[in-house]
């Protein structure tokens, strides 16, 4: 018998979130963000569900091109353009299009000389000072790449440093509007935050992509709230039973002490799995459908919590480590991180298995 750790991947589920974003951003075309393999989802896995999108969007160039191998037809954007001069004869190959954030990008598009010219995104720095144009630089940066010939399209792009806070998109928003002034090019502005605040942020092309993974953009806005369903959801089982007397410890260096007599489930998970190993005391697990906590500190193959109010579990229960059940922003808050870490960082060890998506049968 297998371990029973396993990452159930919704595909249904990831089809519905797909369909919330077209919903909230109407008339908008839709590039489904599918880097760091889909979030920790699979890429490959998970690209029937995302048919009805636009197209797609990554940072690399290695996926990207095994895409086209795939034979996926649709447009595929680099979000972070290119790193060398020499990568471009591939992306040119290939009908990618790219993020031009950098002044020596925009030299090197210049210089080239390509086999078909490239769809190019000008990227805006509003205010998050990582990638992009300073405002001052856009205009001139695109009659430069206008007038090249490695370039066959304009688009104008920006990201915001804080579109799931109330006052976070006015100030970038002008930032943008001033630097684009005059530029009659698609805009694409929109992350998942930015695609629930649609008729704010406005704008051509959105890049939804925590959200089609059925987590939450926003610190006070549920993923239920905002009518997204978990993709994954790891599942696992109850593999051992220990009986604590109060004062007795569970675990490395004895972090959980009992305080009263108290049984506790051990759970094949681990940080080896991409278990946060910094989850607290009290962190949420699901047992036998219920909600009990961590107790103990997360090691590389196990984790503890507490069976005192689900007297009916015992080896072989069911375990919910986050998904259906058990959101993943929960057991990331009890954690101090985000649901987009725990989502990327499960372990190539663990099993995964899909669900079905209408009469297509899903490889694994």
């Amino acid at each position: 018998m297998a371990r029973p750790l396993v990452a159930q991947i919704n595909l249904a589920a990831l089809a519905a979130n797909l369909g919330r974003a077209r919903e909230k951003a109407p008339g908008a075309q839709v590039l489904a963000v599918v880097k760091a393999n889909a979030y920790g989802h699979g890429l490959a896995r998970v690209l029937p569900a995302l048919e009805r999108a636009d197209g797609l969007a990554l940072v690399e160039l290695e996926a990207a091109l095994a895409l086209r191998d795939a034979h996926y037809s649709r447009r595929i954007l680099l979000l972070e353009g290119f790193f060398d001069e020499r990568e471009l004869l591939d992306i040119a190959r290939a009908r990618l299009a790219v993020v031009v954030h950098d002044e020596a990008q925009v030299a090197m598009l210049e210089r080239a000389v390509l086999p078909r010219p490239l769809e190019v995104f000008v990227k805006v720095n509003t205010g998050m000072n990582r990638l992009g144009l300073a405002p001052r630089d856009v205009a001139r940066a695109c009659e430069r790449l206008g007038g090249s010939p490695s370039v066959a399209a304009l688009r104008l792009m920006t990201h915001f440093a804080r579109a799931d806070e109330d006052d976070g998109l006015a100030e970038p928003l002008a930032v943008f509007d001033d630097a684009c002034r005059n530029l009659p090019y698609p805009r694409s502005l929109a992350n998942s935050a930015g695609v629930f605040r649609y008729a704010e942020v406005g704008g051509d092309i959105v890049r939804p992509g925590i959200m089609l993974y059925g987590a939450t953009p926003f610190a006070y806005d549920t993923a239920e709230m905002l009518g997204l369903r978990p993709v994954m959801t790891l599942h696992s089982e109850i593999i051992a039973v220990q009986r604590l007397e109060a004062d007795q410890t569970v675990g490395y260096g004895g972090a959980f002490t009992a305080s009263r007599p108290t049984r506790v489930g051990v759970i094949a998970c681990g940080y080896a799995d991409g278990y946060p190993r910094h989850a607290p005391n009290g962190t949420p697990v699901l047992v036998c459908g219920r909600r009990t906590r961590l107790v103990g500190r997360v090691s590389m193959d196990m984790i503890t919590c507490d069976l005192g109010d689900v007297p009916e579990a015992r080896v072989g229960s069911p375990v919910v480590l986050w998904g259906e059940g058990l959101p993943v922003d929960d057991v990331a808050a009890a954690a101090s991180t985000v649901g987009y870490e725990l989502l990327c960082a499960l372990a190539p060890r663990v099993r995964v298995v899909t669900t079905r998506v209408g009469r297509i049968d899903l490889p694994l």
